[in-house]
């Protein structure tokens, strides 16, 4: 086959979204799809015996699992390309490719094989390697994007990486929240959280965000005054009533939170800036429900008035 001949592969593993070159007789034709289909026809069982054997002879693997990797590859592949970085959300979709699911699917097969070669080094058994992201694999996924299997939580790598495109654009690091939003992410929010939090990180991460982004911890100065209980009950008091305003009741989803205007003097801005506060509403009215003897009558008064069920 030709493809074979050019290229100088071994097997006839042909990319997904691959065509013919314009200099082939058959230019345009769309052989990774082509094979992909015949993959799949194999795998049904529907494949002429001798059609199985002439690509075989090629090199061809009929493997569902070799397909699907292909597929998956196409699909982060140009992910990486137009996203900039290989850290989709795990709801993430690219052209009805659920490419979300896939590299979090890589990212424990890499973990995995991690975990087997740590037991083999520690000469302890291992089991089946099934699950285990092979070295060529992972190479092909490094190649694509370096950092696409941190060490730590995706969504902190996925800010990282758009915060360095930014810089690697010409932009400035970000520090007010609201002002820079790339792919759904408050980039100015994510630098305030990894300076206010700075101890809670890891080494590494503290390292790659001194030296790739230049961020540096918050001074004291810069640290928000801690609130009082009486400030706290406040905020949630306030979060209850916008709630209750807006929804005419006080039953509470339990995972519910509520994002609450700051007010001048009130204490509630957070680090300094003019934004909403969070508040974790869904668990405040059971937590008073429990607390209901040692609540005072000025605050059992507050709840009453929004209808609070004892």
């Amino acid at each position: 086959m030709r493809y074979v001949k050019e290229t100088g592969a071994q097997r006839l593993r042909v990319p997904y979204d691959y065509v013919t070159p314009d200099e082939w007789a058959s230019a345009g034709f769309p052989l990774g799809t082509w094979l992909a289909d015949q993959w799949k026809t194999h795998e049904a069982g529907r494949l002429d015996a001798g059609r199985v054997e002439q690509p075989a002879g090629q090199g061809t693997v009929w493997s569902h699992q070799d397909l699907a990797f292909e597929e998956g590859l196409t699909a982060a592949r140009t992910w990486a390309a137009v996203r900039g970085h290989l850290l989709p959300p795990a709801t993430a979709v690219w052209d009805g490719y659920p490419v979300g699911t896939w590299v979090k699917n890589q990212r424990y097969a890499a973990r995995t094989a991690d975990a087997h070669a740590q037991r083999r080094q520690a000469g302890l058994p291992v089991a089946s390697s099934a699950e285990a992201l092979t070295e060529a694999r992972r190479a092909v996924l490094e190649e694509i994007a370096p950092g696409w299997c941190p060490a730590w939580d995706t969504g902190w790598q996925r800010c990282f990486r758009l915060v360095q495109n930014l810089l690697q654009n010409g932009g400035t690091v970000p520090v007010a929240a609201g002002k820079v939003i790339v792919q759904g992410e408050d980039l100015g929010r994510w630098v305030t959280a990894q300076r206010h939090g700075w101890e809670q990180l890891l080494p590494a991460q503290r390292w790659l965000l001194d030296n790739v982004l230049g961020i540096e911890p918050a001074e004291k100065a810069e640290q928000p005054v801690p609130r009082t209980q009486d400030d706290m009950w406040a905020l949630n008091l306030r979060a209850a009533q916008q709630y209750h305003a807006r929804e005419g009741h006080l039953r509470v989803p339990r995972k519910h939170v509520e994002q609450v205007e700051t007010e001048a003097g009130s204490g509630d801005r957070q680090n300094g800036a003019e934004e909403p506060v969070t508040v974790r509403l869904g668990t405040w009215p059971d937590n008073a429900r429990k607390r209901a003897n040692k609540l005072t009558e000025q605050r059992r008064a507050d709840l009453d008035v929004l209808g609070m069920c004892w």
